[in-house]
C-alpha cells in the first residue's frame, strides 16, 4: 500500500493518556494520516502541547457526533470512557459506511459483530474486519498468560493484577489521586470486575480475577495461580509458552519473573518465572508484565488497524519500544 495516498484517520479523545500514546506512534507511521484529534476541554491548544515531537501546527478539535459528517475520515479511533462509544458509533455508520470504527473502550467487546482485537490469536479475523473492539489492558496480560495453558486447566485460574495509576484514567478519584495512593495498594474490585468477564469469555474458561491500583503511573504486572490436568516442571511449563510464542516479535518468555521497571516503556509484553510447586505438581505460578497504555491499549490497537488496512503488522509499533532501539 505505500503507492497509495495515506488512510485519513480521526480520534476521538485524544488528550487522554491512551491517545496521546496512540498520537506518538502515529509519528512514524507514513501511512496513516490523522485528520482530527478530538478533545473538549483541549480544543484550540496545538497537539504539540501533549506530544511535543509532534510535526506541524494542528490542534484539538471540539467535536460532538452530531458533527462526524464534517470530517472525512476512513479510520475512526474511539478512545472515550467505557459506556460513551455507542453514541459515537451511531454518528459515524450512517455517515461513513465504509469506515473502520476501533474502539478502546468496553462497549463492543462482547458484540460478536465487532471483531475481538487480540491482535495475535485473531489475526485472520482482524484482516477482513470493519469494527475492531481492543481488549482491555488486565484482560491483555491475562489472556497472554493463560491461552497455550487453558485446554490444561484443571480449575479457574486465579489472577492478581497490579496497575499503575494510569490505568484509571485522568477523571479524579481514589484510584489516581496520589495522596490516597502514596504508601497504599488499592482493590479496584473484590468480584465481577468487567475484565473478568472478558478473560472468561474470551479464554473460554472462567478466572477469577482481582485488580488493584499503586502508586506508580504505569504498567501492570499479573500474578497468575492455577491447577493443571496434568504434572508438570518449571521447565516443561516454560516450554509450553516457548512453542506457543516463539514467532510473536512482541512476546518474551523468560525464566526469570518479569518487573514492570523492566518495560520503560516496550510495546510487548513479558511472561516469565514459571514454577511448579514443589509439594504439587499439578499446582503452577507465572507472571505477566505489561505496559498499560501500549500492549495493554495504543500499541495494540495499531497493530489490529495495520492488519484491517493491510499494512505490516509492526509499523508504527516498535517506534514506542525500546526494542527497536
Amino acid at each position: 500500500m505505500t503507492d497509495q495516498k495515506p488512510i485519513r484517520l480521526a480520534l476521538i479523545g485524544a488528550r487522554g493518556y491512551v491517545g496521546q500514546e496512540l498520537l506518538q506512534c502515529l509519528i512514524a507511521h507514513d501511512g496513516l494520516e490523522l485528520v482530527l484529534a478530538s478533545s473538549s476541554s483541549q480544543a484550540g491548544q496545538p497537539l504539540t502541547s501533549v506530544v511535543p515531537d509532534w510535526s506541524g501546527d494542528q490542534v484539538f478539535a471540539d467535536l460532538g457526533p452530531d458533527q462526524i459528517g464534517e470530517v472525512e475520515a476512513d479510520v475512526w479511533v474511539l478512545a472515550v470512557p467505557n459506556n460513551q462509544s455507542q453514541a459515537w458509533v451511531a454518528a459515524i455508520e450512517p455517515a461513513h459506511a465504509e469506515a473502520i470504527i476501533l474502539d478502546l473502550g468496553a462497549d463492543y467487546r462482547f458484540d460478536e459483530n465487532w471483531t475481538y482485537g487480540l491482535t495475535e490469536f485473531n489475526r485472520d479475523a482482524l484482516k477482513t474486519t470493519r469494527r475492531i473492539a481492543n481488549p482491555g489492558c488486565y484482560a491483555t496480560g491475562a489472556q497472554f498468560g493463560l491461552m497455550p495453558i487453558r485446554e490444561a486447566l484443571a480449575a479457574p485460574p486465579v489472577i492478581f493484577g497490579v496497575s499503575g495509576f494510569s490505568g484509571a484514567g485522568r477523571t479524579p478519584s481514589p484510584r489516581n489521586d496520589p495522596e490516597r495512593l502514596a504508601d497504599n495498594l488499592i482493590p479496584y474490585a473484590l468480584g465481577g470486575h468487567v475484565h473478568e468477564r472478558e478473560i472468561s469469555t474470551h479464554l473460554g474458561r472462567i478466572v477469577r480475577f482481582y485488580p488493584h491500583v499503586a502508586s506508580f503511573f504505569r504498567g501492570i504486572s499479573l500474578t497468575i495461580a492455577m491447577r493443571l490436568t496434568e504434572a508438570h516442571t518449571n521447565q516443561s511449563l516454560r516450554e509450553m509458552f516457548q512453542a506457543a510464542y516463539e514467532n510473536e516479535p512482541l512476546i518474551e518468555i523468560s525464566a526469570e519473573i518479569p518487573e514492570i521497571r523492566e518495560l520503560d516503556p516496550n510495546a510487548g509484553l513479558r511472561i516469565g518465572g514459571f514454577n511448579i510447586d514443589a509439594r504439587d505438581a499439578q499446582r503452577g505460578a507465572l507472571v505477566v508484565v505489561l505496559d498499560n497504555l501500549l500492549k495493554g491499549a495504543a500499541t495494540q490497537a495499531l497493530q489490529n488497524l495495520n492488519l484491517a488496512l493491510g499494512f505490516d503488522e509492526l509499523s508504527g509499533v516498535l517506534n514506542r519500544s525500546e526494542t527497536a532501539s
